[in-house]
């Protein structure tokens, strides 16, 4: 279980540093890197063992909760 949280004024990089720029290796942000991360320890993995990923990617703003991986990303959540 993890989680990964980014606070900040609006324009001091927040996107920059969650995201990064994925066609640059250099410059892969903390999920990109995350993922590799995990999804590496996966396939090293042997034998019988069964993993479930779950993610959630969630913006709040203006006491506003959004689902940035929804079909709807207008959609306010409760």
């Amino acid at each position: 279980s993890g989680t990964i949280f980014a606070y900040g004024q609006t324009g001091t990089g927040k996107t920059f540093t969650m995201e990064g720029v994925r066609a640059i290796p250099e410059l892969r942000g903390i999920i990109p890197n995350s993922f590799a991360h995990i999804f590496g320890h996966i396939a090293k993995a042997e034998g019988d063992t069964r993993f479930l990923v779950r993610v959630s990617y969630l913006e709040i703003y203006n006491e506003e909760v959004r689902d940035l991986l929804g079909k709807d990303q207008t959609q306010r959540l409760e």
